[in-house]
């Protein structure tokens, strides 16, 4: 798949295969005053000679590319940083560092903070057991380091017009990149055009307050919808073109799928894993963190609007209507 921007420059998309269920990621070769590639696909040999073969029909090879900015730090997007050069220069969110790095530190607060939450949400112990699950994904991801860190607002060396926005939810590290002139989005995995993005349960980064990643990705899916984004190239999928209305599609969706859990919570309160079992009662044992995500992220968006509250019963968290 290849798309090619008149202005504000060229954009290549190359579509990576990864071994994951949401299938080909892809990667955006950005051709400005730098050589720039937008994130870096999945650590398999048959992604890495698939990109270098993409790259060649593109009259480049690997070592053409000035820097790399990554939108987030999951494996499919970082992973074959590993195999590009380790002078290349590496931008991205300071939230990106202990996840590609593989800081052991962070990943013993990463195993506490979940065999935590998920003892609260009603996880029994023979599934806590099996806490080590939650990172074999990371054999796919890289282990080096960022060149330089960016935030909001940050511009990039090298792609003049292009501005950082800070866009958490699916990931702590999430950022896109975007041109005001054009109104155009290299969006990575904020906005999907044939999959909802997961908002994605994350240990706290800064402080101890866990994030709340469905309020925080419904203001960051606003925030682009607020600045009418033209054209939106995804981290999954083809080119969105609609971006505003889809954002305002997802949003509807999403307010449905609370009412749910509002109706659910009328007839009895319930555990946070009580909820997800009902939610998706065929996937949930398969799918633990990503349909916990998507419960909890329910829960805590009723619970900002004041419609249910929690109790506390026994160390499990108890929601119930008003």
């Amino acid at each position: 798949m290849q798309e090619v921007l008149a202005s504000p420059c060229e954009i290549h998309c190359i579509s990576l295969p990864t071994p994951f269920p949401v299938g080909d990621v892809n990667v955006h070769l950005v051709k400005s005053e730098k050589l720039t590639l937008v994130d870096a696909g999945v650590k398999t040999i048959e992604a890495w000679n698939h990109f270098k073969n993409e790259l060649a029909k593109l009259g480049y090879t690997p070592e053409d590319i000035d820097q790399v900015v990554i939108t987030h730090h999951h494996p499919d997007h970082v992973g074959m940083l590993d195999y590009l050069s380790p002078e290349l220069p590496v931008y991205g969110h300071r939230f990106n560092q202990p996840w590609i790095t593989k800081n052991s530190s962070f990943f013993e607060h990463h195993d506490q903070f979940f065999y935590d939450l998920f003892s609260k949400l009603g996880v029994d112990g023979i599934i806590l057991q099996k806490m080590n699950k939650l990172r074999k994904t990371l054999a796919y991801s890289c282990e080096r380091s960022l060149s330089y860190e960016v935030k909001e607002g940050d511009t990039i060396p090298g792609l003049p017009g292009w501005t950082v926005l800070e866009t958490p939810g699916h990931a702590q590290s999430h950022i896109a990149l975007y041109h005001e002139g054009s109104r155009v989005l290299l969006g990575g995995d904020l906005l999907l055009g044939h999959i909802s993005s997961n908002p994605l349960l994350e240990p706290p980064m800064d402080g101890e307050e866990r994030p709340k990643t469905l309020l925080q990705y419904n203001e960051s899916l606003r925030i682009i919808r607020d600045l009418q984004v033209k054209k939106v190239y995804p981290g999954h999928g083809n080119v969105i073109e609609n971006a505003s209305a889809l954002i305002t599609e997802r949003l509807h969706k999403q307010e449905k799928r609370a009412e749910i859990v509002v109706d659910m919570l009328k007839e009895e309160p319930l555990t946070a894993l009580q909820v997800c079992q009902k939610l998706f009662p065929l996937v949930y044992k398969k799918e633990l963190v990503l349909t916990l995500s998507e419960t909890l992220g329910q829960l805590d968006y009723l619970m900002e609007d004041d419609y249910i509250k929690m109790e506390t019963v026994d160390g499990q968290w108890v929601f119930k209507t008003r």
